[in-house]
Parts: C-alpha cells; structure tokens; sequence
C-alpha cells in the first residue's frame, strides 16, 4: 500500500467526530418512542427512576445500542471511506 493510499485509510480526528455525531443522530431519531416512554416513566421520579422505569430504561438502550454500536460505526466509517475514495478517484 503507498503513503497516499494508507492516508485515505485513516480518519482524522474531526471526521470520526462527525461520523459519531450522525450515528447518534440517527439514533436518537430511531429510537424516538422508547425515549419518549422513558422520559414519560422517569417524569417527577428522582431515586425510584432505577425500579419503576426498569423496562423503559432496557428498551431504549437496547434500542440506541442497534444504531451506535462498534459494528454500525465501522460500516459508517467504511461508507464514508468508499464515498471520499470515489470522490478523489474523479476529481
């Protein structure tokens, strides 16, 4: 592999930030109706949140874990990479 290729295979700081950004964007989106119905549950509760809203609370990080998790990222990442490789390849 040459130094311009290993560089395309590399992402800097700010574009891993961003992809992380839109992933949970994406999430957070997704997952509307089970944020909603936690935030409902957890509405006026301090302490008891842990106990009365246990089923809300595992709904929606099983929910958000679907779209943020290591294998979701590496397929953005690798998404991101083929679209800036096709890019460069024109230009």
């Amino acid at each position: 592999m040459d130094l311009g290729r290993a560089r395309e295979e590399i992402l800097r700081k700010k574009e891993e930030e961003a992809l992380r950004s839109k992933m949970k964007a994406r999430a957070l989106k997704e997952c509307k109706t089970t944020l909603t119905a936690f935030a409902e549950c957890a509405r006026g509760r301090t302490i008891s949140v842990v106990w009365a809203c246990k089923a809300q609370s595992r709904e929606m990080n099983e929910c958000l874990h679907q779209y943020t998790n290591d294998e979701v990222f590496e397929q953005q990442k690798q998404d991101y990479m083929n679209q800036r490789r096709a890019q460069n390849e024109s230009e």
